[in-house]
């Protein structure tokens, strides 16, 4: 099966790329010129207008953070896709570069999709991305039209980059349309490729490429495929080694899988982003020895991408709207990112995803409201308005008597809040919106294992900016990333206790700066 795979890059140019990328940049600051802030992230990720998703080509390069983002900027929707981009030397004060990519190839005349930058042997970067037509020619209901293509930057400062073409085409008949989002790493002497596969009998899978040059790549085998067979796609793959308490190497696959049926706490949003860990040699599948486990229990989180910096597996994911109503599609922007986690494995063996140690950066201030207790029913203001947010909080199980207990956030007059909460009757942490005045609701819950709720403590850490709350349990054991639209007035934040007592240990609250985006 590697008929498809050209001799060299196939090259198609049918627009000129200088002038769609000034037509882009045209199109967001169009939008940004009438922007509403009233959610826009003060230190999250987004673009100044338009609409994002998938994080893109993440690399530390020459001294420099950069985040690449899909984007569409011509509306607040899903459209046809670009890249955007901005930069930073210290993950905490970012700035907006020129938008990098534009559909100009025939091979992706209808979208510039996701993927990777890997550094090579020389120290050079290069892009890897999926150039997407309609099979139809005009509009998805004929299908995909999905192909693997690549890009060499132009200057060490990754302001623009010049396409090389299609390195992977697409064998449609034993493809069911989805065939996109390369990752590309080195084992050994050789580079790999994985990338998203819906077989042709619409199972998600991942293939494996193989290279000694990066840029003719062979077909090896299909790496894994997900055993559910509801599941029709695995989206924005991910795969790296990482190791255990002893020193182990295992590895992490992740993806986000297309087609998952709701079951009890799993599953509940339209896709859900996971992983698993198991092992892996060169050459052969993947061998999961743990069952499918989300990266974040929250209502917004997908197509997370990894990279490693110096032994570090840094991760950004996407907050996902996917659920009407969405009402910042009215402001001129719509999606951001989550805070760069850095992935690691515990002492269980689990994957623990905390925020980076340079977001303590972000900090203009700290309120330290030492211990707490309430009473039953009880309820004390922490912050009368709190726009942009860190809270740092241990609560005390064993001296709580509680049902439900924790902050309700985005507190307004008109009665709406968002509440991160510690749930006793269920021994998990959830973020409801029931009360939220605008966006979707419903609520959300993360599990805490049986060692942890033994231990009589429950420590939260929860980033509240002006439309989004994260919220890491015990270090990151579990994550909940979810969007809070919060309505107009002061946003108050609220300690409180519901059905029984509350006994905080600590609580410290920290004012945040703005990453330098807005």
């Amino acid at each position: 099966m590697t008929d498809f795979t050209p001799e060299t890059p196939v090259l198609t140019p049918i627009h000129d790329h200088a002038a769609e990328l000034a037509k882009a940049e045209a199109g967001v600051a169009e939008m940004a010129a009438n922007r509403n802030n009233r959610w826009y992230p003060k230190y999250h990720i987004a673009s100044n207008g338009g609409w994002i998703n998938d994080p893109n080509g993440l690399c530390f390069y020459k001294g420099r953070w950069h985040v690449f983002y899909q984007l569409h900027p011509y509306g607040t929707q899903w459209g046809p896709m670009h890249w955007g981009h901005v930069s930073s030397t210290d993950m905490l004060n970012w700035k907006r570069e020129p938008i990098m990519f534009a559909p100009s190839l025939e091979q992706e005349k209808d979208g510039v999709f996701s993927g990777s930058a890997v550094i090579d042997d020389n120290g050079d970067l290069r892009f890897y991305y999926t150039g997407h037509r309609w099979a139809n020619g005009h509009d998805n209901t004929g299908g995909d039209w999905q192909v693997q293509m690549t890009a060499l930057p132009d200057n060490d400062e990754l302001t623009s980059a010049t396409k090389q073409g299609m390195i992977i085409d697409c064998p449609t008949d034993k493809v069911d349309h989805h065939y996109r989002d390369p990752k590309v790493w080195k084992t050994g002497d050789t580079w790999y490729m994985t990338f998203g596969v819906s077989s042709a009998d619409k199972r998600g899978q991942m293939w494996l490429f193989s290279s000694k040059d990066m840029v003719r790549w062979e077909y090896e085998r299909v790496l894994f495929q997900h055993p559910d067979p509801d599941v029709f796609m695995l989206e924005c793959p991910d795969f790296f080694p990482i190791k255990d308490k002893d020193g182990n190497e295992k590895w992490v696959i992740g993806f986000s899988a297309m087609g998952s049926k709701p079951s009890g706490f799993m599953n509940r949003n339209v896709s859900n982003a996971g992983y698993m860990i198991g092992t892996w040699e060169p050459g052969g599948e993947f061998k999961p020895e743990t069952e499918f486990r989300l990266w974040d229990c929250g209502h917004n989180y997908y197509a997370p991408q990894s990279f490693n910096v110096e032994g570090r597996q840094i991760v950004y994911g996407w907050m996902s709207p996917f659920v009407q109503p969405i009402p910042m599609e009215d402001d001129g922007w719509c999606g951001q990112l989550t805070l760069p986690r850095e992935i690691t494995l515990g002492d269980d063996g689990d994957v623990v995803t905390a925020p980076v140690a340079e977001m303590e950066g972000l900090r203009e201030d700290t309120l330290d409201h030492g211990s707490i207790t309430l009473d039953m029913d009880g309820e004390q203001i922490i912050a009368d308005d709190a726009e942009a947010v860190e809270i740092e909080m241990t609560i005390d199980l064993a001296a709580s008597t509680a049902e439900r207990a924790g902050l309700k956030i985005h507190a307004t007059e008109d009665g709406a809040y968002t509440y991160v909460a510690y749930d006793d009757q269920i021994g998990r942490v959830v973020v409801d919106r029931q009360a939220m005045a605008n966006g979707d609701r419903g609520y959300r819950a993360a599990p805490l294992t049986d060692a942890e709720l033994a231990s009589g403590k429950l420590d939260l850490r929860v980033f509240v900016d002006r439309g989004s709350v994260e919220v890491y349990v015990n270090g990151g054991h579990q994550v909940l990333s979810s969007y809070s639209y919060a309505s107009e007035g002061p946003r108050a934040i609220k300690l409180v206790a519901e059905s029984g007592s509350l006994k905080v240990d600590s609580l410290k609250l920290h004012h945040m700066k703005s990453i330098g985006l807005e």
